[in-house]
């Protein structure tokens, strides 16, 4: 039996990418809709890979379909979406971590320390630069890059499936307070790169599971800050 795929799978795969950026830089906002037909016209493809696409990030839960409107990208987390989030995160991610220092998979240890020269080096660019927001939007990319290397190397496919969603919310919130993260970010993922490099499970676990809450305490102070500016402006 022939079971390869048909050819128009990597078209639905390149139009499910180009769908998701448009998500992942809110061109699509939180809320606004995400029209077939307006993606087909724009992305120069037939109506049937985007449906496709919609359909994938429907199910991972970045877009919704409501009736007689299509999709929608979804809503930001509210705070106790947020705090679930973390949770979820807290009970993963860490586990994650602990099994990727034990398995030492050949080469994890340089993807992790390149990626983390990019973000310190984007970093920068990000506090000083003229285009701060293009610049953190490349950190964010390489954080979640981090995140997923760490995920991927822990040899369970499931964990790993699990992270990637979260972290795909991770991403659309954490763009809209992306001033608060830079330095102690890199800072948190060096103690996490040292206890893969060393083979130490337990530290890395415990590594994970600090720059987590450390994260969550950021992102909250953050939100808290701009809900309090949002009210005092006339």
């Amino acid at each position: 039996m022939d079971r390869r795929l048909p050819a128009r799978r990597a078209l639905v795969d390149d139009v499910y990418d180009a769908v998701l950026a448009l998500l992942m830089d809110q061109v699509i906002g939180p809320g606004e809709r995400a029209s077939i037909d307006g993606l087909a016209r724009e992305l120069d493809v037939s109506p049937t890979p985007v449906r496709e696409a919609l359909t994938r990030l429907e199910v991972e839960g970045l877009v919704v379909k409501r009736a007689l409107k299509g999709y929608v990208a979804a809503p930001l987390l509210d705070a106790a979406g947020m705090r679930d989030l973390y949770e979820m995160r807290r009970l993963l991610e860490p586990e994650a971590a602990r099994r990727t220092a034990e398995r030492a998979a050949t080469g994890v240890g340089e993807q992790l320390a390149t990626l983390l020269d990019a973000m310190r080096s984007d970093g920068v660019r990000a506090a000083r630069g003229a285009d701060r927001y293009g610049d953190y939007r490349q950190f964010i990319d390489e954080d979640m890059h981090f995140h997923h290397v760490v995920a991927n190397a822990s040899g369970s496919p499931l964990l790993e499936e699990s992270i990637v969603r979260l972290r795909a919310h991770m991403h659309l919130y954490r763009l809209n307070f992306r001033h608060t993260f830079v330095h102690d970010t890199n800072d948190e993922h060096a103690a996490i790169l040292s206890a893969v490099r060393g083979r130490d499970p337990e530290a890395a676990r415990v590594a994970m599971l600090e720059h987590i809450d450390s994260s969550y305490a950021r992102i909250s102070a953050a939100a808290s800050l701009d809900a309090d500016h949002q009210e005092r402006t006339p």
